[in-house]
Formats: C-alpha cells, sequence, structure tokens
C-alpha cells in the first residue's frame, strides 16, 4: 500500500523529499496492494525480424507501466474528491519525524496537484516544549492540557506562528504548490474565549467564531492555507487552542467533504488493548455507543467529539488516521482499505 502511494507522489514533480532512484528501480508490484498487476509486453528476436507474443503471468513489470496502473485505478477516487475541500490536523509523530513530515508535505501537494482543496491546521506540543525548556520556563500539564500563563502564551505564539506555521509554508513552496500562512488572528478567522477551565489552565481557550471570508479565495485559487491554533478573543488577548477542535471548526464552516487527524495510532480500536481490532468505518450513532461502552477513552475522546461535531454541522465525514504510516494521506483518499477509522453522519 505504501509503495502505491509512493508512486503517486512521483506523478506530480517537483518532489525534492522523494528518491527518483528509488522509484525507478522498483520491478515488481508488492503482494498486498489492491491494484492488479500490469504485464509488460515482451519482445523475443528471432534471426529475421521480432515476435510481439501476448503478456503472460510472469512477465516483469516495468517503472513506467507500474505507474500509469496506479494513476489508472487512482481515478475514480480522484474523480470523486476533485474540486472538494479536505481539512488535515497535522500532528504528533508525524510531525516529529522529518521522514514522515515529508510524506505529508508530498501528499498535500500531490492532492491539490490533482484538484483537491487542502486546507492544513497544525499544532507544534513538542516545538513549543523545546523552546520553553531554552528559556527555563517549566511546561505544566493539567488533565493532558497545557497549562498556559502569560509567559507561556507568548512563548506559544511565537513557536506556532512564527516557526512552525512558516516552516510549513516553505516546504510546501518548495515542494510545487503555494501555500499561505495564517493564525486565527489573521482575517479575524477564528475569535477564540476562555475555556472553563481558564481558572487552571490560563490562556486555553476555544473557539467562538469561525469567519472563513479570507480563506475562501485562497482555497478558490489553489493556495494551501496552513493554519496555526492561535487565536484572541475580542479583546485582542491570544489564546492557545487545541489543534483537533481548530480544524473541526474549520472544516465544518467553508463545507468541507473531509475531516482527517493524523495521529499516533492505528484509530477507533474495538479493544482498547488489542491493535488489531481496528474499526474501518462506523457512523456517530456506532461510536456514541463506544464512548458509553467505555471502549473510546483517553486522547481519543476529544478527537472523536471533534469528528462527531464536524459531520453534526455539515462535514461528509472525517477520519481519524495512523501518522506514523508513510503517505496515510494518499492511502486514506486514494484507496478503499483507507489509513484508519473513518467516521460518518
Amino acid at each position: 500500500m505504501v509503495n502505491v502511494a509512493k508512486s503517486l507522489t512521483n506523478l506530480c514533480s517537483p518532489f525534492p523529499f522523494l528518491s527518483k532512484s528509488e522509484s525507478k528501480t522498483q520491478t515488481s508490484t508488492p503482494s498486498n496492494l489492491p491494484f492488479r498487476s500490469p504485464r509488460s509486453r515482451t519482445t523475443i528476436s528471432a534471426v529475421a525480424s521480432p515476435v510481439h507474443l501476448p503478456p503472460t503471468a510472469t512477465d516483469p513489470i516495468t517503472p513506467g507501466q507500474y505507474r500509469v496502473d496506479v494513476l489508472s485505478e487512482s481515478l475514480p477516487f480522484i474523480q470523486k474528491f476533485r474540486g472538494k475541500t479536505i481539512v488535515v490536523k497535522y500532528g504528533g509523530a508525524a510531525m516529529k519525524s522529518p521522514e514522515l513530515q515529508a510524506s505529508v508535505i508530498n501528499d498535500l501537494v500531490l492532492l491539490s496537484c490533482v484538484g483537491l482543496r487542502p486546507v492544513m491546521v497544525h499544532g507544534g506540543g513538542p516545538e513549543i516544549n523545546n523552546w520553553l525548556r531554552r528559556l527555563n520556563i517549566p511546561a505544566v500539564f493539567r488533565d493532558g492540557l497545557r497549562v498556559t500563563d502569560a509567559d507561556t502564551m507568548e512563548i506559544v505564539s511565537m513557536v506556532l506562528v512564527g516557526k512552525v506555521n512558516k516552516t510549513l509554508v516553505s516546504l510546501i513552496n518548495k515542494a510545487g504548490a503555494t501555500a499561505v500562512g495564517l493564525s486565527g488572528m489573521d482575517g479575524r478567522l477564528l475569535t477564540a474565549r476562555p475555556s472553563p477551565k481558564a481558572a487552571d489552565l490560563g490562556f486555553v481557550g476555544e473557539v467562538a467564531r469561525v469567519d472563513p471570508t479570507v480563506l475562501r479565495p485562497l482555497i478558490e485559487s489553489n493556495h494551501i492555507p496552513v493554519v496555526t491554533s492561535v487565536a484572541a478573543d475580542e479583546f485582542g488577548q491570544p489564546y492557545n487552542i487545541n489543534a483537533d477542535t481548530v480544524a473541526g471548526e474549520l472544516a465544518a464552516a467553508v463545507g468541507a467533504e473531509k475531516l482527517i487527524l493524523l495521529t499516533d495510532v492505528a484509530g477507533i480500536l474495538e479493544d482498547k488493548n488489542d491493535p488489531n481490532s481496528l474499526v474501518k468505518k462506523i457512523d456517530i450513532k456506532g461510536v456514541k455507543r463506544m464512548m458509553d461502552d467505555g471502549k473510546v477513552g483517553g486522547g481519543m475522546i476529544p478527537k472523536v467529539n471533534c469528528c462527531v461535531r464536524s459531520l453534526a454541522q455539515g462535514v461528509t465525514t472525517a477520519s481519524i488516521i495512523d501518522g506514523r504510516v508513510p503517505h496515510s494521506l494518499l492511502l486514506e483518499i486514494l484507496t478503499d482499505e483507507g489509513a484508519g477509522t473513518m467516521i460518518t453522519g
């Protein structure tokens, strides 16, 4: 499956992160792919002139034929999503690993090249922690949420808006698309309000309102908006907002076809202790039942709630996928199998 995604990324250039020489040396189709194996034409030379024989099951597959076959099999998926907006929340392992980061960037650019309209939303927890350590500011968490005092909020804004966001924009531009970096404060894209737990958490906020006016012309002109999860309230006070929540609210506001959350787990598991019990597809009623039964817990609860809320506001499907898998975005969108759990309305 991953080789399919790699082949797809090589179809839209330039892609500085993938090795062209690697793809050129591939001469066989992996046995676990859902695509038909293409057959090459073999020419056998006689004394006088070549004789063309029909392809057989043992014929080798040329790299060109393999790529054409992959692209052909992807056509129905491309047609389904062409012109549709997808919102991708980027974080976790995919943000820490340079290889996985390159994979996500290439996937976004390829999807844009074939006519989809991606929007990226990102956090940046590890980078924030790194800079807090440099400045000898302790990182404090309560119930899994960062306690954000005034000093920490200043660092959060500097890191997310000034460093992480612009780095992602630069990488997308380098890969061949055109990205535009935004925070929630730009164009009043997001208006924040304090969290109900503000007394304990400080400047941790929620999304009070979304105004997608600044996003729409960017999306329609095939730019890739890159949005960081910092926003201000009506009085101009900045707040740090959960990036999953921001992605869900933006997806609803722009009428996205699909919301995708990249995570560090395979998806929603029927049995939390069994990594092989992945739930591939489930509706809102089913996932709420799993939550009531205690099968969904911990950090997965806010992600599921985010998906359910976006679906209730008109998003067609929401997926929680494994960001540790290379090219998981392509696998989720351009294959039947997907790369995690898809929730439907």
